[in-house]
């Protein structure tokens, strides 16, 4: 037997008792005589004492040893006396005497530091990647995921859910993000798709009969990275027949709730869930995944701006756009340097500038210097009181405006709006705030295509009092879809969905999808649809980005086993690699060379 016990089981309970320990060596010490091994495993680590004259061959062995070598101990649990007692340790009221240690594997020094903290760029990490997750706190991750998922499977069985497997390889959908292709071999010139989510199967298993069905699955988009994103990522996928968005949003409540409590009872959570409609977390954030943890809502002053003599904003409402803005509370006081720091900020989102207007507090200013602008006389003083008070500033805050087309806009105060909630240390790190966001859009205008897109994805239903309005006013139609989001996080999205035949082809319609090209496609579908399709519904949350929350991570490739770059690449394996001229060849494929 190589081990009787993992060594960070230990406790002062297993005082005298024998054991037999294997792992890594966290940390040695030389105390001019004794030897001292912080001994590690997946459960912990606990300190190994060797004496030279009890031990001498053991000792021998621990003086030649190094940091990552793994060892096999064998040696009797012994009490630790009261003055050495290490508090921060779980097993820091025992050590393990040892009478033997063999060497089961030596170790290179590690490119990095493994028992301690380290500041090390994340691309040697991920080539180490075998060495990184060796790491305290990148165990705790994987041990988190883990937890994670039994959870999971443990609450959805409770709920009558079961699990089902769907395939990898499916057939290619063009809408939305890119597919992943997998040449056939046996079939030259035709692809599979790895899935970007099994949506088709689950509504299918609706047809079918299952009526409530999950998996945790694995999903593929090929798109740009970012911090929360990457090439492959893991959801639970949800589908229930005879249901309603009640029914499903109050499963997702008591989900994220009991998950929280159990995983993270350190956090606090808001509850129950509040509901905000697209439309209103657009108008109040700018964005539909907004952090609630703080205020600095947005506010218009289109109207007040939409006469002025300053162009700027003349010309930005003349051309359908609107001016915008956001309370800095006490930003008053900022230099110039900073709030021009502000503006290059807004112009990476896209602002072609930012006007700021300073509220001072200091009474001994004359009245001209109480409002302070770089644009204050092309503005007007009374208009940028007037502004003032729409927004609710006060005396000693700084209000940041942004003109432009609407979406421009949005997206630069909700940039603005993270950042100055970060610098100011707004967003408590030990509260979840979690949201529903509804009512979204059912399409969405691509102007450069000049056609119709599925905001969600074209299975989405549309709200029954809009369905009239389909083809007449596409714009205006609103999905029954929802977000789950918190702290700014987009956690899970979901749906009811179409299951009638006429309304699925009015969506394809729409989308610019001939009939022909739907039965190609989706023949399948429609199919089902003729053959008792029931009302159902699902929603399918990310698990890499919910772990992600729970471990206040600063991104998803911390709470992954083996992540790829942002580039999309594994340094530790080289994938994507170059293949040989046979293997392309026997898929009927041939080598290009891109300019």
């Amino acid at each position: 037997m190589l081990k009787s016990h993992y060594s960070g089981d230990l406790r002062a309970e297993h005082a005298g008792i024998d054991v037999t320990l294997a792992g890594w060596v966290h940390r040695r010490r030389d105390h001019g005589g004794l030897i001292f091994i912080d001994l590690r495993d997946s459960r912990g680590l606990v300190q190994v004492v060797v004496h030279p004259d009890r031990a001498p061959d053991a000792h021998a062995a621990a003086a030649a040893v190094r940091s990552e070598y793994v060892l096999g101990v064998r040696g009797s649990v012994v009490r630790r006396s009261v003055e050495t007692i290490n508090p921060n340790l779980e097993t820091g009221e025992i050590e393990v005497e040892a009478r033997e240690i063999e060497v089961l594997n030596a170790a290179e020094t590690p490119p990095f530091a493994v028992n301690e903290p380290t500041d090390v760029d994340e691309v040697r990490r991920l080539e180490y990647r075998f060495l990184d997750l060796r790491r305290v706190e990148m165990h705790r991750n994987l041990v988190l995921r883990h937890e994670l998922n039994q959870y999971v499977r443990r609450f959805m069985t409770a709920h009558d859910f079961i699990e089902v497997e769907t395939p990898a390889l499916v057939v290619p959908t063009p809408e939305g993000a890119r597919d992943y292709l997998v040449p056939s071999r046996l079939h030259p010139g035709s692809f599979y798709a790895l899935p970007q989510s099994p949506q088709q199967f689950k509504q299918l298993l609706m047809v079918a009969g299952v009526e409530r069905y999950f998996q945790i699955v694995r999903c593929f988009r090929d798109e740009d990275l970012r911090a929360d994103r990457q090439p492959e990522f893991t959801q639970l996928d949800v589908e229930m027949a005879f249901c309603e968005e009640e029914d499903i949003l109050a499963l997702m409540e008591e989900l994220f709730t009991g998950l929280v409590r159990e995983l993270r009872p350190d956090l606090d959570i808001v509850s129950p869930f509040p509901r905000l409609t697209y439309a209103a977390a657009m108008e109040r954030f700018g964005t539909d995944k907004p952090d609630l943890r703080y205020g600095l809502e947005l506010f218009d002053c289109t109207s007040l701006v939409a006469l002025s003599t300053f162009a700027v904003f003349r010309n930005a409402v003349e051309a359908g756009g609107r001016v915008r803005g956001l309370v800095v509370p006490g930003g008053a006081g900022l230099t110039r340097k900073q709030i021009d720091a502000y503006t290059e900020l807004a112009r990476t989102y896209g602002a072609k500038g930012l006007v700021s207007i300073q509220f001072n507090a200091k009474p001994s200013l004359a009245r001209e210097d109480e409002i302070r602008s770089p644009v204050l006389k092309h503005l007007g003083e009374e208009t940028a009181r007037r502004i003032g008070a729409r927004a609710g500033a006060e005396a000693g805050d700084l209000v940041l405006l942004a003109a432009d087309a609407e979406k421009v806009v949005n997206t630069v105060l909700d940039g603005l709006r993270r950042t100055i909630a970060d610098r100011s240390d707004l967003a408590d790190p030990q509260t979840l705030h979690f949201a529903f966001i509804m009512d979204f859009p059912l399409l969405a205008w691509d102007a450069q295509e000049e056609r119709w897109d599925a905001l969600h994805h074209p299975f989405t239903a549309p709200r029954d009092e809009d369905l009239i309005k389909l083809e007449a006013d596409p714009g205006s139609v609103r999905a029954r879809a929802y977000d789950i989001v918190a702290n700014g996080l987009e956690l899970a999205s979901g749906s009811i969905r179409i299951h009638r035949r006429e309304v699925q082809e009015r969506v394809f319609a729409c989308l610019g999808i001939a009939p022909d090209e739907a039965q190609r496609r989706f023949g399948h579908i429609l199919k089902a649809f003729d053959h008792g399709a029931p009302p159902h519904g699902g929603i399918a949350p990310g698990l890499d980005r919910i772990a992600m929350l729970l471990a206040g991570a600063p991104n998803i490739r911390e709470v992954i086993a083996f992540p790829k770059t942002q580039a999309a690449v594994d340094p530790m394996t080289g994938a994507p690699a170059a293949v040989t001229e046979s293997q392309i060849a026997e898929l009927g494929l041939a080598r290009t060379v891109r300019e």
